[in-house]
This record gives C-alpha cells, structure tokens and sequence, in this order.
C-alpha cells in the first residue's frame, strides 16, 4: 500500500484504539463493538476480557518478514494459540485491549495489514498456497492475488458493502481455496486467461459459484473486482443481514439475470479504464540439489526444489514453533511460508538437505491424513461459537490414535463451531457442524450435524449431505467405528462399496 494510505491507516489504528478501551471500559456494547471492531480484524473472545487480531496474508504469503515479525511479537508477548485461518490468515489470540493497537502498528511495518479482517470488508484474498511451484499448474497466480488485495483495501474506506467480500485464485490445479464456490473465483486456464465464478459460498445457505466469464484476461483482473463490487453494492441485501452476501443475488436475480448485472458493469469499469494490470510471476532463481523421498517433501516443479508440508493439529501452532521456524529459514535462501486454506503451513524452495531439516524441525505435526483434519477457533474462545471444534478434534485424534486405525482408514474430516461455515464442513468427505441434538422428554444435548460425501477437487466440487446429529461425546467413537469397518480398504472405496454398512454404523449415533 503507498505512504497515503499507511498514513490514513496509522491514524485509524488511534481512532481504534480509543474504541477498544471504552469497550473494555463497558462503555460499549459487545454488538456495536463488534460491529466496528471486525473492520479492524478484531472481534473480542467469549471471554470479553480478550480479543483476537487476524492478519491478513494475501495469498497466505509469509514472508521472511512476515515471519520474523511473527516470531518476535509471539515471543515478546506470549501469544497463545495462533491460529492458522481456512482464510490463509494468522489469528493472534487471548491479546488484551491494549496490545492490540501495538500489534496492528508493529505488522504493518512488517507489511501486514489487519484492515478488512472482518466485518462487512473484502477479506485476506487466497491463492492455491503452492501456486509458482506446483508442477501442472496453469500459471502462477500469486501476483494477481496480491493486486486483487491492494486494490479492494484502496477501496475499502470508500464503499458500503452488504457483507464481507471473499475472493480466491485458483492455479488450475489445486481449489483447495474453493474458488468455484466463493464470492469471486479465479480459476487459471493453461491458455493464459481466468475462468471467473460469482456469489457462491458456505454457511446455512451454501451455493456453488455462477461461472460469467469463460477466458478473462489477466490485465482484466481489477476491472472484475470493480464490477462485482457494484453489483454487490447495487443489488445485494442491506436490509436482512442474515442475506446481505453475494450468493443471495442468484435467489433474488437469477443465475442468468446477475450474469446479465455483472458483464454490464464488467463494460462500464472497462470503458472508464485506468485499473489495467501488466504482471508477471516472480521466478524461483534458487538452484536445486540432491533428491527426498518422504510423503510430506512435495518436489516442485523446479528441478531439486521441494516444498514441505507442516500441519499442526487444529491449526494452532505450538508454543515457541513461529520463532524456530524463523530461526530455520534464515540460511535457507528464497525460502517462504505458505498459509493453506486447510491449516496446513508449506515451507518453499528447500534443496532436499533444507527439507529433510524442516523436515525433522516439523516432526510434530499430523502424520496421516486425518490428522490433517480442520478445525475453527471453538466456541472456547469465539463468541460465535456452538460447540469446542477445537476440543472435539483433540478428543477424536485421540481415538482414533489408541484404535491403532491405519492412515487412509479415514479421510481429513471438518469441524465448524457453528453454521458459519468455518472450517467449510459441507465440502468435506466427513463434516461436523456444531448444534444441539433433541432428546425426547428431556433436554436437548450437545451435539454435532454430520454432513457426509463432499468433496472440493478442482471439477469434482459437491456439497456434502445433513446425515443427522451425533452427540458430542460420542463423535469420537462413531469416528473409530467408521475408522475399523474401512481399514482395509480405505475410506472412498469403503464407502462405495458398503453403502449399507455404512448406514448401520450411522444408525447407532444419529
């Protein structure tokens, strides 16, 4: 962002401040506080005491910079947990009125902006997290992930949206951000140009994205992000906020008649010009050596080049783990983390003897593909929140650990806290969603809504279906029962094959 704007920005974190000590203070509500505070990339916790701050990291880059940043204020402060987003942002958490003021100050001189983290704003825009390295990829879609960025947080002072604004680039090879089902998805295409989807999303009413432009160009890219602004602005729900986000417009203009709406301000942004784009990925100048094999060293698509995958469980990081991660890259030349929608943080452009270290320094993370399952914040700490997601998914790493259950017996599984959609629980091959479950004659309990047969590979994109409530004490013991019925065959062919096993293992706990 240029001086102009980090000027405007210093000024508004004062403002803000102010804000943040009234409510401490008790002299603003926890609803009109939230109402400013999310603008800011703050809400406060459950516990009002504490608040949260959420970094955005266009593109889920962590830079160098970035990370030594991390590293000091989780050192200096005690930060904990902090949190990797299915956003590709950073949450620092359990942080009181006061630090949260230095915080935004201290990140954006590290290039981290918190403005937009929240409340009715563009949020943190994602790209496909090994976008530049992954081999088949159409093309490195980071640079225009990081326009799309500057520019709706150069407009986000000027515009009054409904709600929130989600925008994902997608490299042709790896949606794990979704992009056919956000706000705004760019998927990359091999003969150089986007395919652009719109209104979709998650939450109570989950849609898939409405494809309006097949090949739009790169240089075009600004001039989409203006058009569905003001369609959104023109169109969208200010009164009925539980319907003031994009994927409404196709209930209220139709698939065909919001096409119609957005080529039509796609020609009036183009016709006024002055948002065109001449970008070109950055390369990777870093000479690779020597060959890994391990299943979480993923070779780039530079020769000798490898990129490690680290997914600590539930997404919060250890204690202590952004300083060492710090402290390993720094002879590790072009080395850069990547956020991923899935709570899994990559280190890139390691020679396998740098990967085979960040390998060993990452030994604490999930080992199977379960264990790489997500989870939200909880309803511990967010205010939102239902149910503990966070504490259900220890519970169930737990069982399924002391089942003995093979890796592959069951799939990465999502946990949202509540209908919010956090952990984007309808895409996933099992999903939880936090609730209540009846009970007759007595008191509604504890529970979680299991969704089942989603799916979020590029082309092969579903919902997954309500199956029923299980009680949140018994979650982990459904999961080993499915677990020990598909450890010979794995999961998908499991489920294919012994559709009415299945069945008659979800009979004991829905």
């Amino acid at each position: 962002m240029n001086e102009q704007w980090l000027t405007a920005y210093r000024q508004e974190i004062e403002e803000f401040s102010e804000k943040a000590r009234a409510f401490d203070r008790g002299e603003i509500s926890r609803k009109d506080y939230k109402g400013m505070s999310g603008g800011f990339g703050s809400y406060a916790q459950r516990d009002a005491g504490r608040h949260m701050l959420r970094l955005r990291l266009p593109g889920g880059r962590l830079t160098p910079e970035r990370l030594r940043f991390l590293a000091r204020v989780a050192g200096e402060y005690a930060i904990d947990p902090i949190k990797l987003t299915t956003c590709e942002a950073i949450q620092l958490h359990n942080l009181t009125p006061d630090l949260l003021p230095t915080l935004m100050e201290q990140a954006a001189g590290a290039a981290i902006i918190t403005r937009g983290g929240g409340g009715d704003n563009p949020r943190n825009v994602m790209a496909s997290p090994l976008t530049g390295v992954q081999p088949g990829e159409a093309f490195d879609v980071m640079p225009w992930a990081e326009a799309a960025s500057d520019y709706l947080l150069s407009i986000c002072r000027d515009i009054r949206m409904p709600r929130k604004l989600k925008v994902a680039f997608c490299n042709g090879v790896d949606d794990c951000v979704h992009a056919t089902f956000r706000d705004m998805g760019f998927v990359a295409q091999p003969n150089g140009t986007f395919r652009l989807y719109i209104a979709g999303g998650l939450g109570n009413s989950h849609r898939m994205g409405v494809p309006v432009v097949e090949s739009l160009l790169p240089r075009d890219v600004l001039y989409a992000l203006r058009a569905m602004v003001d369609t959104f602005c023109a169109h969208g729900n200010y009164e009925n906020r539980a319907k003031a986000r994009t994927r409404y417009m196709q209930e209220t203009l139709g698939p065909d008649g919001l096409r119609r709406a957005f080529l039509q301000n796609l020609t009036a942004a183009k016709d006024k010009g002055g948002l065109d784009l001449e970008l070109a990925p950055r390369p990777v100048t870093k000479t690779g050596s020597g060959s890994l094999d391990d299943p979480r060293a993923l070779a780039q698509k530079q020769p000798g080049l490898y990129a490690v995958a680290y997914h600590p469980i539930g997404g919060c990081l250890p204690k202590g783990k952004p300083a060492e991660l710090e402290a390993l890259l720094r002879d590790m030349p072009e080395a850069e983390c990547r956020v991923a929608p899935d709570e899994t943080l990559y280190i890139l452009n390691l020679t396998a003897e740098e990967a085979a270290r960040a390998l060993a320094a990452t030994a604490d993370g999930a080992q199977t593909e379960f264990e790489r399952s997500v989870a939200c914040i909880g309803a511990s700490i967010c205010q939102q929140g239902v149910r503990d997601s966070q504490d259900a998914l220890r519970r169930a790493v737990e069982a399924v650990r002391a089942a003995g259950l093979p890796d592959g017996a069951l799939p990465r599984i999502c946990i949202s806290g509540c209908p919010s959609s956090c952990s984007a629980h309808q895409a996933a091959a099992i999903g939880f969603q936090g609730g209540v479950k009846p009970v007759p004659g007595g008191k509604p309990v504890p529970a979680f809504r299991l969704f089942l047969g989603g799916a979020d590979a590029l082309g092969r994109e579903r919902f997954g279906e309500p199956a029923g409530f299980v009680r949140e004490d018994q979650l982990p013991d459904l999961l080993v029962d499915l677990g020990r019925a598909a450890a010979g065959s794995g999961w998908a062919a499991w489920r294919a094959a012994r559709p009415d096993e299945l069945q008659a293992i979800l009979a004991k706990y829905l």
